[in-house]
């Protein structure tokens, strides 16, 4: 077995004990089964599935995960929807909902900064430098719709600071989120796009295929952030538990920088 996935199930078999120790801190009662409904980001949920699964396990909870885009899901909160935690792409929207009053003052908090890649499932494809943006043979470049995923807003930035934005916009893709996105490159439909890089990045640290991590300081930092809409015991705990250094070594693994 590879050596990083025998590091990453020595972390998973942690997991439980620092879960249990950690509700057994906050006083949380878990024979009184609840369920959380999340508001997720695309680009989190493959991280998520792995902490839900962990704090379902040991608590009896049920974790109820609605995977969307950032834009759609602030827009959905804003006309009732029944969500009690988001997970945002970005800081922008949770820091509205505090201001609007649609979310518990003092809750927001970073939980991760995502990190775009311009990605192609084809070997040797992107180059180092991206020159195959004006000078690859492809007919579609796949972003994320720039008004409602953080990610395609950053792949406008970047696009932008190549002065490629308008130039290649007829051969531009737009998926709803994130994970549409990913699905257009990965199914063919567009030769190259740019993703998350926790998208692509397998559990022992390979990657399939070509790719170029665009420089951060091309486009604004995706800083994603979660926030806590509606007050409950069981809502707390779960943000405690992502907030813990053991569940932020996990998200780091999964590709993303972690605060502090």
């Amino acid at each position: 077995m590879h050596t990083n996935q025998t590091r990453w199930i020595i972390r998973l078999s942690h997991y439980g004990t620092i879960l249990t120790s950690l509700l057994s801190m906050t006083g949380f009662n878990t024979a009184i089964a609840d369920e959380i409904k999340i508001a997720v980001a695309s680009n989190f949920s493959r991280p998520m599935i792995a902490i839900s699964q962990l704090f379902e396990k040991n608590t009896g909870h049920k974790l109820s995960l609605i995977f969307g885009s950032t834009g759609k899901h602030y827009a959905q909160i804003r006309n009732g929807a029944p969500f009690d935690v988001f997970f945002a792409a970005d800081s922008h929207r949770p820091r509205l909902l505090e201001q609007e009053d649609l979310a518990q003052k003092q809750s927001r908090f970073t939980y991760a900064i995502g990190k775009v890649v311009l990605w192609s499932p084809l070997k040797q494809y992107v180059d180092p430098q991206a020159h195959v943006l004006t000078q690859g043979d492809f007919r579609h470049l796949a972003i994320a719709n720039p008004k409602l995923a953080p990610y395609g807003k950053a792949a406008m930035e970047i696009l932008q600071k190549r002065g490629l934005w308008k130039p290649l916009r007829r051969r531009l893709v737009r998926g709803e989120n994130i994970s549409q996105t990913y699905q257009f490159v990965k199914s063919g439909n567009a030769k190259l796009g740019f993703v998350a890089y926790s998208q692509i990045k397998q559990q022992d640290g390979s990657i399939i295929g070509s790719y170029w991590i665009t420089p951060q300081a091309m486009y604004t930092p995706i800083e994603q952030q979660a926030v806590l809409l509606k007050e409950g015991q069981a809502a707390r705990a779960f943000l405690a538990f992502v907030r813990s250094p053991e569940i932020l070594q996990l998200i780091h693994d999964y590709g993303y920088d972690t605060p502090g």
